[in-house]
């Protein structure tokens, strides 16, 4: 694993390599008492070159800096956050899977380890990488998921953290993600918290629309939603292929009757463990509702996923410099 110590008037230090190891922490540590904690995720990728590369990991990079802001803790430069995980793939390079399916999920969090109890920022904060190969996100082996609508518990409000990437707003999601298993169903999408009217995201994962005149629509970015780097590749590739794409509120009675009259033809869900997932079926209290056939990726989905798939693996031309190769 990856390990940098972060200390106040002293600045990041100690940048190390070491073999991943249990973390000893105090009682008093200030993650367990006041959730001082931030993550990231994303993937390591063995190209058909044999050469092992990263997707726009700059851009977790920053994304890494905004949630730090938003709670309280120091930035780490993303010049540091990105050799970070290059100084570990290189040590752990046999563990990058030498198959098509399969990667190295990499997980850089941050949190603070100073030994206090008082409700205040901490000074102290330890940064680590640790590594796994993993291969498909849902279990289920379905090409398209089914959903749960939670029309009772809330992700995130706004003025709230849900722009960031920390373990609270994943926690806050667990309790909806069990009811949605008790229903039979993959993940949960969550309504807006003011409302409980608006689509704002999954339980890890943005969501896309797509409508029978072929335009997408996604919920826009607003400080509820985590801005998702697989969800603004696709916006870029749909983009590019010339599909009109909107950032608009979409309304959960909205997607029920355009699923029923067949106006919506396709929706799925991106991240960066889900890569892109087709969304077969929506339930909710009270009814269900299936999207284009209720098994299978539409053209749309296929397509983007496709386009995506390949630059990630080297298999493709990439314009925007995505691929950022591990020497």
């Amino acid at each position: 694993m990856a390990v940098i110590e972060y200390t106040q008037g002293i600045g990041w230090h100690n940048a190390r390599i070491q073999p991943r190891e249990t973390i000893a922490l105090h009682p008093a540590a200030a993650v367990l008492h006041y959730a001082q904690e931030i993550f990231e995720g994303l993937k390591a990728y063995r190209l058909p070159s044999g050469e092992i590369a990263m997707f726009r990991p700059t851009a977790n990079a920053k994304r890494f800096q905004a949630s730090a802001d938003r709670m309280a803790m120091p930035t780490l430069p993303p010049e540091l956050f990105v050799q970070s995980l290059e100084q570990l793939i290189r040590t752990d390079r046999e563990w990058v899977p030498n198959d098509p399916n399969k990667s190295l999920y990499l997980r850089p969090f941050m949190f603070a380890n100073e030994a206090f109890l008082g409700v205040r920022p901490a000074k102290t904060y330890l940064y680590v990488v640790i590594a796994s190969p993993v291969g498909g996100y849902f279990k289920s082996g379905a090409e398209a998921v089914s959903v749960w609508v939670s029309e009772r518990y809330s992700r995130a409000a706004a003025g709230g953290t849900g722009a960031a990437k920390c373990g609270g707003n994943y926690a806050a999601s667990l309790l909806a993600q069990s009811e949605a298993s008790a229903h039979d169903c993959d993940q949960v999408a969550f309504l807006d918290a003011a409302e409980h009217r608006w689509l704002e995201e999954m339980g890890g994962m943005n969501m896309f629309f797509v409508f029978d005149d072929g335009s997408i629509l996604t919920p826009p970015l607003g400080g509820t939603i985590l801005p998702g780097i697989t969800r603004e590749s696709i916006i870029t590739l749909a983009r590019a292929a010339g599909i009109t794409v909107r950032e608009e509120r979409y309304s959960f009675a909205q997607w029920r009757e355009d699923a029923a009259s067949g106006r919506l033809r396709e929706a799925f869900a991106c991240g960066t463990a889900a890569v892109v997932t087709p969304i077969g079926k929506i339930k909710f209290t009270g009814g269900q509702t299936l999207i284009g056939d209720g098994a299978h990726a539409g053209a749309t989905t296929k397509m983007l996923k496709d386009s995506l798939v390949k630059i990630q693996r080297g298999q493709a031309e990439d314009p925007y410099g995505w691929v950022h190769r591990v020497g």
